[in-house]
């Protein structure tokens, strides 16, 4: 195999040997990882070797690396492409989008003709990329003439035509420069919207002067109503089990969501015997105050309700969009639970709907819920001074996932 590295890859792709990698001598999985690429049986040479393969509009070369990187993703899309590069050690360096497959074209041998890839020393009549005529080492540099002669067999340095050069130039006024989606992100000037809040302010203050206007009129003129109406009932559901195994049940799931305490199920029913309150309500409303920042940086304060069922027959009685309005499904980890559900798989009802797993904080792993998509929600058994800390790490989990997930049922 010939010892010029271009094409000695070139070579071992047309031949189909298996390419491997190695480091200091050892066989290895990955590019990033190897010092060598193992072309042949033969032919062992480092990933860094630069090759004749010219970038363009650049005097550099490609290495051996970025040549078989180019080759080994020629099929992976762009952005793929671009980011199995970064990973495999080329942030630089490596064949760019729109190269890549005049690289890959040549490597297979389908063109034999490339006008990036400089001739070999000292033999300028074989037309770039052609394959050498014998298998010997690469020939030294030689002239006919005296002159030549005396000189040292050093490389002939590329020299640009200035005709190519002018065309390139030329190119480079039309050229649109290839981003990421990292790059693409980035502005290069801050927005105003000075002038969006200018026109708003303008259709409020006739609006104002508008409902002025109707107020001072006739008795019998009616009050001016919003065009849109806020849709009735529109606050979120929250699904908990109905195992009486579970920590948190019917029976203390308001005083632990609303008030921040956690009291044991069945000392929380007890005491609502003792009560007068022997079942429980088969639909609890919570109410929690949320605090919000304007833009302008002042607090405001508003109250949310959310309702608790443990039962499909329950959840039923909100109506055909009940489902729709559930954020949140509790449970112990018991895949029956899920059965009567909309979604009874775990894997498919955790991906419409925030998973929690509650559990006694001292509770070894769960094995069952390690595919699901849920979080844990660990209980204390005896220190109730941190039931305050869990509960807002409750709230501010689903406030993240409704935010993301369902943003309409944040005002209900």
């Amino acid at each position: 195999m010939s010892t010029d590295g271009l094409l000695a890859l070139r070579q071992a792709i047309k031949a189909k040997d298996t390419i491997k990698f190695e480091k200091d001598g050892q066989p290895c999985e990955t590019l990033l990882d190897a010092t060598h690429l193992v072309l042949s049986p033969s032919s062992t040479l480092p990933k860094s070797t630069p090759t004749r393969y010219r970038r363009p509009q650049s005097d550099d070369v490609f290495t051996l690396g970025a040549l078989y990187l180019a080759w080994q993703l020629q099929n992976a899309s762009g952005a793929d492409y671009m980011k199995q590069a970064r990973e495999s050690g080329m942030a630089s360096g490596f064949v760019s989008v729109t190269e890549r497959k005049n690289v890959v074209d040549w490597l297979e041998g389908r063109t034999t003709d490339n006008e990036r890839i400089l001739p070999l020393a000292g033999d300028s009549s074989t037309p770039p990329g052609s394959p050498p005529t014998s298998s010997k080492t690469l020939p030294t540099p030689h002239r006919s003439n005296a002159v030549a002669s005396t000189s040292s067999p050093t490389k002939r340095r590329y020299v640009p035509n200035t005709r190519d050069m002018e065309a390139v130039k030329k190119i480079k006024q039309h050229e649109v420069e290839l981003r990421d989606r990292n790059s693409v992100l980035r502005g290069t000037k801050p927005n105003n919207f000075a002038n969006i809040r200018t026109v708003y302010a303008e259709k409020l203050k006739k609006m104002k002067e508008t409902s002025r206007s109707g107020n001072s009129s006739t008795p019998n003129t009616p009050e001016p109503r919003s065009v849109i109406k806020k849709p009735r009932n529109n606050f979120p559901i929250i699904m908990i089990s109905s195992s009486p195994t579970a920590l948190i049940t019917m029976h203390n799931v308001r005083r632990f969501l609303q008030e921040a305490i956690f009291e044991p199920s069945n000392e929380a029913r007890q005491r609502a015997v003792a009560e007068g309150n022997p079942r429980p309500e088969d639909m609890i409303p919570i109410y929690r105050k949320r605090t919000s920042i304007d833009s302008s940086g002042k607090e405001h304060e508003s109250q949310m309700r959310y309702a608790i069922v443990d039962s499909v027959e329950a959840l039923a009685k909100f109506g055909t969009d009940a489902w729709d309005r559930v954020v949140c499904v509790m449970t112990t980890g018991q895949q029956w639970q899920f059965r009567p559900y909309k979604w009874n798989e775990p894997i498919q009802l955790f991906h419409h709907v925030k998973g929690i797993y509650v559990s006694w904080s001292n509770d070894p792993p769960n094995p069952r819920i390690k595919d699901w998509n849920v979080t844990e929600l660990k209980i204390d058994p005896t220190r109730r001074h941190v039931d305050k800390a869990v509960v807002a790490h409750f709230w501010k989990m689903l406030d993240t996932w409704t935010t993301a997930n369902k943003p309409g049922l944040m005002s209900g």
